[in-house]
């Protein structure tokens, strides 16, 4: 007999390991809060330190710099979706090979714009070897591009922000998530990049296969199209991914949401008490994009009011028993931060008290003191 999941039940064990029931404990490494996520959204620095300090007692926005630019435990790179994450140092072996498996089409730019396959293979061959054991300002690295390559790399084809870019930089992304190429830390305001220590990379199946694992331990259950999304990959071939770690006996089948869906082989051990609690998460928090599905998440008025356009991420998150029931923001001045909320119900009087730690906390991990107000968030999406 099929084993059936509740939202409620897949909530509260989702939660519990993200660490968003209860943060983890003072000494857990940074590195392992940050692989329960699967990768902290960082194309903002700043929202992915909150995404990795409410999860974590007494973690401040100085503990993820530290473990990212001193002790490299963790290294900022292009992740999942081709979008910028903190990810831990020690899963790069099986999160660039399992990237680089994934398929992708021509992309957007004209096809006489378009590098080749062999040029792209040398491009990023020659991005591995620029950053390697140096750290370059995107300007030094296309010198450096184009000189182990050709003058074909440093061609300005791809319209960028009302300038041109050079060619080579269309598998900038590609370079990241092969492990060729990693942030390093700001040259005063410029950006620097570099290449992440060195390690041996997992062979493809194992790494498709962890990487589908460990997507079901964190958001099971889910289907080979909820992946997809998360991954932005093709569904057909997501959905042969599944197929082959079924058969294989790695994931097995559940009810869920009133149909098929999957969980690690075994793992069908679920909480019996639902979520309660208020809980705030910042812009493109791991956890409002890859739980699913998205409109039980943001259910009613919150699907309009948090999300742009159907997509997630855009809005810091308030959470309400486990699902969105709110929007906020933050702006700060100087050593003070002023944390607006915005409920789209009504809150007790137990939960706003609650909701005044969670601002509190988000607070310390911006090292700033922290005022909330409950009123109407005016800034647009990703303000």
């Amino acid at each position: 007999m099929t084993v059936k999941i509740t939202w409620d039940e897949a909530s509260a064990r989702r939660l519990e390991r993200q660490f968003l029931t209860a943060p983890a404990k003072t000494g857990t490494p940074v590195a392992e809060v940050v692989g329960a996520m699967l990768g902290a959204h960082a194309q903002v620095l700043s929202a992915a330190e909150v995404s990795v300090g409410v999860r974590a007692e007494g973690v401040t926005r100085a503990d993820v710099r530290a473990a990212l630019w001193e002790h490299r435990s963790l290294v900022k790179m292009h992740g999942p979706r081709g979008t910028v994450h903190l990810l831990p140092t020690s899963e790069l072996p099986f999160w660039t090979t399992a990237l680089a498996a994934i398929p992708t089409g021509s992309g957007p730019f004209a096809p006489n714009a378009r590098l080749t396959g062999a040029q792209a293979e040398e491009v990023v061959a020659a991005i591995g070897d620029a950053l390697d054991g140096t750290y370059l300002t995107i300007d030094e690295l296309s010198e450096e591009v184009v000189a182990r390559t050709g003058p074909w790399a440093g061609d300005l084809v791809m319209p960028a922000f009302q300038t041109m870019w050079p060619r080579w930089r269309q598998v900038m992304h590609r370079a990241g998530q092969r492990g060729a190429l990693c942030f390093g830390p700001n040259r005063g305001r410029k950006v620097t990049y570099t290449r992440p220590p060195r390690f041996e990379p997992l062979a493809e199946n194992a790494a498709l296969s962890t990487l589908v694992r460990r997507y079901l331990r964190a958001y099971g259950p889910a289907t080979a199209a909820h992946f997809a999304k998360w991954l932005a990959a093709p569904r057909g071939w997501a959905g042969e991914l599944f197929a082959s770690s079924a058969a294989a006996g790695e994931i097995e089948e559940v009810g869920f949401e009133g149909g098929p869906a999957w969980v690690v082989a075994g793992d069908t051990e679920f909480p019996a008490a639902p979520v309660r609690g208020v809980r705030l998460l910042p812009y493109f928090d791991a956890y409002a994009i890859a739980a699913q599905p998205r409109e039980t998440l943001f259910p009613g008025p919150a699907y309009e009011r948090a999300l742009a356009g159907g997509q997630a991420g855009n809005y810091p998150v308030l959470l309400v028993d486990g699902v969105v029931a709110g929007v906020w923001h933050q702006r700060r001045q100087g050593r003070r931060t002023t944390v607006t909320v915005e409920p789209l119900g009504r809150l007790t009087a137990a939960r706003e008290r609650e909701l005044a730690v969670r601002v509190e906390r988000v607070g310390e991990v911006l090292e700033a003191k922290a005022e909330l107000v409950i009123g109407e968030v005016t800034a647009g999406a990703h303000a």
